[in-house]
């Protein structure tokens, strides 16, 4: 009897993949029986040679064939850093949530605190963001305040930290580019002819931002913002807080007269 040839393909299809299954088995119960030692030691050393994914493969199934005992309670804190590694900021951002709450008298907790504040520190910035600040100030903030938090709770918390020199220096950048941004802010309502939103932006960054580069920028805001309104002693008084305390940014502003005409 003679067999036909879309029958000899289906067969020959299914051999196929009946080996590639079985050629595929060994790989897939590599870990079989691997103890909780060999799961941390190969996680650790994938992430250590940049193999995040592996990494954190590893360490997640540590954690769920062997939920009790050290290992598992440190596979918690280092996915942490394999995640954020693995540009994951939101897992990151969770597992170093979980680890502190289920965690809360651990030694490490602070590194966990500091990760979480890294993971938002970073979180959807591009490579050249940071070079190119004005650029960065003008994004959505709200990760960059979650960081503030995050590294303000840390310094708070354990103010001899290792990382609380760290956090310090990230906490003065993260200010300075959080009054930056209400400076864009208030020069976008400006640029509308929205004088009272833009004059309010100004004052907050001056009330809450002090010693920070933007305060100058609040005030000549402030005062083109307040000619703007005809509201001219509350320009003044701005005014003579920038000769006061920056007289070389006096000739920025400009006549009264041109200042009047943009609410024309």
């Amino acid at each position: 009897m003679e067999i036909s040839h879309s029958f000899r393909s289906v067969v020959i299809t299914m051999l196929v993949t009946l080996l590639a299954g079985c050629a595929s088995t060994p790989e897939e119960d590599i870990t079989r029986n691997w103890t909780a030692a060999q799961f941390y030691t190969e996680a650790k050393a994938a992430v250590k040679a940049g193999e995040f994914q592996k990494g954190i493969k590893y360490y997640e199934t540590l954690e769920s064939r062997f939920p009790f005992g050290r290992y598992a309670q440190q596979a918690q804190l280092e996915i942490i850093y394999a995640y954020y590694r693995y540009d994951e900021p939101d897992s990151s951002i969770a597992a170093a949530e979980r680890f502190i709450k289920i965690n809360p008298l651990h030694p490490y907790v602070d590194y966990a605190m500091y990760m979480k504040g890294l993971a938002n520190f970073n979180r959807g910035v591009g490579f050249l963001d940071r070079w190119l600040e004005d650029t960065y100030s003008k994004r959505d903030q709200q990760a960059a305040r979650d960081a503030y938090r995050d590294f303000e709770a840390l310094i708070e918390k354990f103010p001899e930290s290792r990382y609380a020199a760290d956090a310090n220096k990230r906490l003065v950048y993260l200010r300075n580019t959080l009054a930056l941004h209400e400076v864009h802010v208030g020069q976008y309502y400006l640029d509308r002819r929205a004088y009272v939103a833009a004059a309010n932006r100004a004052r907050h960054v001056i009330e809450n931002y002090q010693q920070t580069p933007a305060v100058p920028e609040a005030l000549l805001l402030m005062i083109r913002a307040y000619n703007a309104l005809e509201l001219h002693n509350l320009a003044n008084d701005a005014r003579r807080v920038l000769a006061r305390n920056f007289p070389d940014r006096l000739g920025e502003i400009e006549p009264q007269g041109k200042d009047s005409s943009n609410s024309n």
